[in-house]
């Protein structure tokens, strides 16, 4: 059927509000808001925390669950992030069982814990974080429920702070917070601990989204949460190659009211 500017706004606006949070590590940037007017101070970081701890907790923690009651658009949400989950799981499967019992898995960004959880259930060892202290200890719970603390634990903490090194790491629908100038460098850092693998997911940057957002900044409500950045794959790409990655598997997902583009890479 036709799309209305009714489902353009909600679109925009859902892009705005599709992921699960995780910011740079970064001082303030500062915009100019107008040719006359003073610069505008913007902290992603301190925004994005500040949300995910309060009223985007609730939000997000209900469209995260099954039979938390949401809205069709949050509904609609909701089907295209486990659908994005869906597919790395189908990633996973199709690898063997074998493979991900005998590694280590980092989750950047984990939320209330959509992918750490059903990898723990397939026997990975996981080792999750968020940026938002309720996001992780609902994950923690969640995981307790099912009797997976022992194969995925959980802690607070932004991108920068995360160290060590992981068969695998993943940051999924975490992007859309990072603005362009910032990407390379956080996809860099997950390079950095990541000894074979890196999947990512990001909002892509296309003519047809690009004017979706816009759209949307023009309706200022209740949808919009925090800054949207979207990306181009070949900046997605080219960050991941100067981080000593290629890509080896792509998948795209796309509802209604939910974009996200997948890539797995594999260390070069």
């Amino acid at each position: 059927g036709t799309v209305s500017p009714i489902m353009l706004q909600l679109a925009a606006s859902s892009i705005l509000g599709l992921t699960v949070p995780h910011a740079p590590h970064a001082p303030p940037r500062c915009l100019a808001a107008s040719r006359a007017a003073s610069p505008v101070c913007v902290d992603d970081k301190s925004e994005v925390e500040e949300y995910f701890n309060n009223e985007g907790f609730n939000r997000w923690n209900r469209i995260y669950s099954e039979d938390g009651e949401v809205n069709a658009v949050q509904l609609d949400i909701r089907t295209g992030h486990g659908q994005t989950v869906d597919k790395i799981l189908k990633w996973v499967d199709s690898d063997g069982r074998e493979s991900l019992s005998d590694g280590t898995w980092c989750d950047a960004g984990c939320g209330v814990g959509s992918l750490a959880i059903p990898l723990a259930q397939r026997g990975a060892t996981v080792v999750a974080s968020d940026i938002a202290g309720a996001m992780a200890s609902e994950a923690e719970r969640r995981a307790a429920d099912l009797g997976l603390s022992e194969r995925a634990s959980f802690s607070t903490s932004d991108l920068e702070s995360l160290s060590g090194e992981y068969d695998t790491v993943s940051c999924i629908d975490v992007m859309i917070h990072y603005p362009p100038e910032k990407m390379a460098g956080m996809v860099g850092h997950l390079g950095g601990i990541a000894k074979e693998r890196l999947i990512l997911s990001f909002a892509p940057d296309t003519w047809y989204y690009r004017a979706l957002k816009r759209f949307g900044e023009l309706f200022p409500g209740p949808s919009k949460t925090t800054r949207a950045y979207l990306h181009t794959e070949e900046a997605v790409l080219k960050a991941l190659s100067e981080a000593g990655f290629a890509p080896s598997r792509t998948e795209m997902t796309g509802t209604n009211f939910y974009f996200s583009r997948l890539i797995e890479a594999v260390r070069q």
